[in-house]
């Protein structure tokens, strides 16, 4: 009997030993994960100051150190599928890295418009516009207007200028001095016999352009310019709104 409490003494200790250190281990894990957590950030914003320095390839190993320290971090998914998508043309893991991000939030608005404007860089605009419509259905997105601008111009490209015309006026809505949407409505309308409406909205773009201020012949001559080096759409484009300024 003696025999039995003595181990079973020695079983209850063990399991204290055994409980004291797990815990303890948990707290150095949990300790060591909030450190990450914060070296990552600190990476990211690293990351940021060479990109907008255009020190694109040092931003990108910063962007990888940050996310490799901490994989929940968003920002850090975000912005490797940025130069993925903008910088190295390899729209694939653009798109990777974004629906990374998204599924940590759900209700990423900027990585939806990405996810949009990498599926329409490769065309495939019917599949750009539900991630157009995702992100405009955050309310709390700062900059709705850019995902409506992207929207207006896949539906343009398919065709569908009532639908393309209405994403670009939900735009002006939001940021009423942005050329962008203005540039869009103008093809839209030149596209459906408008020609006044079109030389109208193309004169606004022009004087809401920060570039151009209102110059139509500085317009011209960089319409000229983008066109020679343009894909085949963007040259159509160009070469429509060169139309559309001789109304």
């Amino acid at each position: 009997m003696t025999i039995v409490l003595k181990t079973g003494a020695m079983k209850l200790i063990l399991s204290t030993i055994s409980l004291f250190f797990l815990m303890f281990m948990v707290s150095c894990a949990t300790f060591q994960t909030e450190g990450d957590m914060q070296h990552s950030a600190a990476l990211y914003k690293i990351g940021v100051g060479y990109y907008s320095e255009g020190k694109v390839q040092q931003a990108f190993v910063e962007f990888q150190h940050a996310y490799e320290l901490n994989p929940q971090n968003k920002e850090a998914l975000y912005a490797i599928g940025i130069i993925y998508l903008l910088d190295f043309d390899e729209i694939l893991k653009a798109i990777d890295f974004f629906q990374k991000a998204v599924k940590i939030d759900p209700d990423y608005a900027e990585a939806y418009n990405n996810l949009g404007y990498a599926h329409a860089k490769m065309g495939k605009f019917d599949a750009a516009i539900p991630f157009y419509k995702k992100a405009v259905s955050n309310l709390l997105y700062a900059s709705p207007e850019m995902a409506f601008v992207n929207m207006g111009r896949a539906y343009y490209r398919l065709g569908r200028y009532d639908e393309a015309s209405a994403a670009y006026k939900e735009a002006i809505k939001r940021a009423p001095n942005f050329d962008l949407p203005y540039l869009g409505l103008a093809l839209c309308y030149n596209a459906t016999g408008n020609y006044g409406d079109a030389s109208t909205a193309l004169s606004r773009a022009i004087a809401l352009n920060p570039q151009y201020k209102g110059n139509t012949k500085m317009a011209t001559e960089d319409f000229m310019t983008r066109k020679i080096g343009a894909s085949n759409y963007d040259q159509k484009d160009y070469a429509d709104y060169l139309e559309i300024l001789k109304y």
